[in-house]
């Protein structure tokens, strides 16, 4: 039985937490702040309830896998999952509207086809044809397997180039895609928005990040009741049933490193630890932090915020309830000074403190940076959400706005990661799950396979097979 430390309670890191302590190793959580879950936070105030981080989740088979390798009872046991239908309803500039599916291909096409045109569905249609050859190629080294020593292979685009005439030409960015295979105007926005939504830039980001839509129009979107933190409480929850021992309000100033090896960490105050394995779920950047270099000197860590994105939410309480037909996720995009924003609107009596009102989220993606007037974006964000949400200015009672601020104060930076993406000579890669200390691993959306719900709770799978199998571990099944 081995010792284990654990920095962080993200759910990433209490994924490995929880795995590494049915494999029968003794694993103890030291985490900064007073709770649990990282990024997923949730707010409260006069009976309202908001996620304050993510609000769906994809891939619910990540966390199925999960409860069913780290107990008895299966995550539909301990949490209620209903997909959302449609996925998204998505408003454009011109005032278009239209609704789409929760994972249907078919149905996709025909809403396009039936809102923007004859003709926009068949081309979006065969812009998720090559989108899914560049799923296929890169999700077993980006989703399932630990990250190689050679990068040099993930590093080239893995989206297949476009045949046009006698010249096949490669498309090294996501909005060059739209540019040239989707052309409609609302089409693009469309694409666009699957990249904003995970905090990339479709201008700057690869043309794999085609596998983002893909994804989500493939495996749909699911929500859990009570919000997105109910699942962190579940998997902590899970934790604590595998004895994993939490320390809250314990910030880790260091991994000691001994004879060319991790070999424990120093607590705020003084304290050392030993430990024969630490898995650090903090933030990447932290680590290069100027005032505490958590990995020993010398340790080399790749940046991995190449967009510096972060996210600034909106709650908002409302009077009234919900209108029938009100869509779950609607996405207004923007133009000119009005963000794309992301209304949430769960109908989930645990979230309201009666069925007289409605508890909602806007969200948009904003780069990180001094000088933002917070207070004037959200004003422009709630011009948005009128689009989505019917006489929102005299429904609401009150708004709470959260912004990169709050995230540097719950997470320790104001980015939030993306997932992994190939192409772009390997600049969209975070570090690997295994560092160059020997007995130091990154787990959670800052480590291999990047951010988002589903790839942090990969990542702690895929340390946990390095740990627990070595050298010989070559991925997930």
């Amino acid at each position: 039985m081995a010792r284990i430390v654990v920095i962080g309670a993200g759910l990433g890191a209490m994924a490995a937490a929880a795995r590494l302590a049915v494999a029968g190793h003794r694993v103890t959580v030291y985490e900064r702040s007073g709770t649990y879950g990282g990024a997923v936070r949730r707010f409260e105030r006069d009976g309202f309830g908001f996620d304050t981080g993510p609000g769906l989740l994809h891939l619910p088979a990540v966390y199925r896998d999960l409860f069913v390798k780290t107990g008895k009872q299966p995550l539909e046991e301990c949490v209620t999952l209903t997909q959302v239908d449609p996925a998204s309803r998505h408003v454009f500039a011109d005032g278009t509207r239209v609704d789409l599916p929760n994972a249907s291909r078919a149905g996709t096409v025909a809403a396009l086809d039936a809102a923007l045109g004859e003709g926009t569905g068949e081309r979006w249609g065969d812009f998720m044809v090559r989108a899914r050859e560049a799923w296929d190629r890169t999700r077993r080294p980006l989703l399932e397997e630990p990250q190689p020593e050679d990068l040099t292979p993930l590093g080239r685009e893995p989206y297949p180039a476009l045949k046009a005439g006698l010249l096949r030409r490669p498309t090294t960015t996501l909005a060059r895609i739209g540019a040239r295979e989707l052309r409609d105007p609302r089409l693009m926005a469309l694409l666009d928005s699957y990249a904003w939504s995970y905090g990339f830039d479709p201008a700057e980001a690869p043309a794999a990040a085609a596998v983002l839509p893909y994804m989500e129009q493939t495996f749909g979107s699911w929500y859990v009741a009570g919000g997105v933190r109910a699942l962190a409480d579940a998997v902590y929850e899970r934790c604590r049933q595998r004895r994993v021992e939490f320390v809250f309000d314990a910030s880790v100033e260091r991994v000691l490193e001994k004879d060319g090896r991790a070999c424990g960490v120093e607590v705020a105050g003084g304290e050392l630890v030993e430990a024969d394995h630490v898995v650090s779920g903090a933030p990447v950047p932290s680590h290069h932090a100027e005032d505490r270099l958590i990995v020993p000197e010398g340790t080399e860590l790749r940046p991995f915020a190449p967009d510096a994105t972060g996210r600034v939410t909106v709650c908002l309480a409302l009077r009234g309830a919900r209108e029938p037909g009100a869509a779950h996720r609607t996405l207004v995009h923007g133009s000119g000074e009005l963000p794309t924003v992301t209304v949430l609107r769960p109908d989930d009596a645990a979230l309201r403190p009666d069925d007289a009102h409605e508890s909602a989220t806007v969200t948009a993606t904003v780069r990180t940076g001094g000088g933002q007037d917070w207070n004037a974006f959200a004003e422009r964000m709630l011009r948005q959400t009128e689009a989505a949400v019917p006489e929102l200015r005299e429904r609401l009672l009150w708004q709470e706005v959260r912004t990169p601020e709050h995230t540097v104060h719950e997470t320790g930076v104001a980015e939030v990661p993306g997932p992994a993406l190939a192409g772009a000579g390997g600049r969209y890669l975070p570090e690997g799950n295994a560092s160059l200390l020997p007995g130091l691993y990154f787990a959670g959306g800052w480590a291999h396979p990047g951010g988002g719900l589903a790839h942090a709770g990969m990542s702690g799978a895929l340390v946990t097979g390095l740990i627990v199998e070595g050298a010989d571990f070559r991925g997930s099944r």
